[in-house]
C-alpha cells in the first residue's frame, strides 16, 4: 500500500514536470518566430503596404522660358519685343514700340539702340554686305523719319513726358516684292499715342494723337535672333519702318 502511494506521487511529478517541458517548447518556437520576423517598414507599421518597387519622384516641369526679348524694356519705359512666330502679333509690338517711350526713364538714343535689336538683315539681297547695308539703311531711315526728332523729345523731356502707343485697328496685310521666302509681310495699322506731360504744378495733362503707320517683318528661318536672348532663328523680326503708311 505504501509503494502503491509512492508510485502516483512520482507519476504526478513526471507529468508536471512534462507539461513543463511541453511548455517551455512552446514559449521557444514562440520566440523564436518573433525574434525571425522582419522589421516593419514605416508604411507596414501603420497599417500600409510597402512597395517592393517603389515609383520614384517625377521631376516637375522645367520653368517656362520669357515670352519677351528683354523682360527689363517696360521698366524703361519701353514696348517688350515678343518672342514669336505669329506676324500679326509681332507686327501689333513693332508698331507700338516705334513710339513708346518715357523720358524719365532713358534718353533718345538708349531707346533708338534697344529698337535696332528688333531688326534682322533683309534677305531678299544675297550678298552678306549688301544685307547688312541695307539694314543699316533701315535703321536710319527709323531715326530720321520715323520716331519723334530729337527737338520733340527734348520738349517732352522737359515736362517729364512719356508716351504710350497701341494699335487700334486690324492690320492690313500689304505684299512684299521679289520676296521668294514667302516669310515677309507688311502690316500697316492705325495707332493712338498717348502722351502724358507734368503741367508744371505738381500734376500731369494727357492728350492722344492718332496715326497710320506700317512695319515690313520677317517670320522664318532666315530671321536672325538677339544674341544671348531666348529668341530663335524663325521668330519674327523687323525688316524696315515706312516713313508712310503702305496700303495694298
Amino acid at each position: 500500500m505504501m509503494m502503491s502511494q509512492s508510485s502516483g506521487r512520482r507519476g504526478v511529478a513526471w507529468a508536471i514536470i512534462g507539461g513543463l517541458v511541453l511548455l517551455a517548447g512552446i514559449v521557444a518556437i514562440i520566440v523564436s518566430a518573433l525574434i525571425a520576423r522582419p522589421t516593419p517598414t514605416p508604411s507596414e507599421a501603420i497599417g500600409g503596404t510597402a512597395s517592393a518597387d517603389p515609383t520614384p519622384p517625377v521631376a516637375p516641369d522645367p520653368e517656362p522660358t520669357g515670352t519677351v526679348v528683354d523682360p527689363t524694356a517696360a521698366d524703361r519705359g519701353w514696348t517688350p519685343e515678343p518672342i514669336t512666330t505669329d506676324a500679326d502679333t509681332y507686327i501689333r509690338a513693332a508698331l507700338a514700340a516705334a513710339s513708346t517711350f518715357d523720358t524719365t526713364k532713358s534718353t533718345r538714343e538708349e531707346w533708338l539702340d534697344y529698337l535696332d535689336t528688333w531688326f534682322t538683315p533683309d534677305t531678299r539681297f544675297t550678298n552678306e554686305a549688301d544685307q547688312i547695308a541695307a539694314m543699316t539703311d533701315s535703321q536710319t531711315e527709323l531715326r530720321q523719319g520715323v520716331v519723334f526728332p530729337q527737338d520733340e523729345w527734348d520738349s517732352l523731356a522737359g515736362e517729364d513726358g512719356r508716351v504710350v502707343a497701341v494699335v487700334t485697328s486690324d492690320v492690313t496685310d500689304v505684299p512684299v516684292t521679289d520676296d521668294e521666302s514667302g516669310d515677309m509681310s507688311i502690316g500697316t495699322a492705325d495707332v493712338t499715342l498717348s502722351f502724358t506731360r507734368s503741367d508744371g504744378s505738381g500734376g500731369e495733362t494727357s492728350y492722344d494723337d492718332h496715326v497710320r503707320v506700317s512695319v515690313q517683318v520677317l517670320c522664318g528661318a532666315a530671321s536672325v535672333p538677339t544674341p544671348d536672348t531666348d529668341q530663335r532663328s524663325g521668330d519674327c523680326k523687323v525688316v524696315r519702318y515706312f516713313t508712310e503708311p503702305l496700303e495694298p
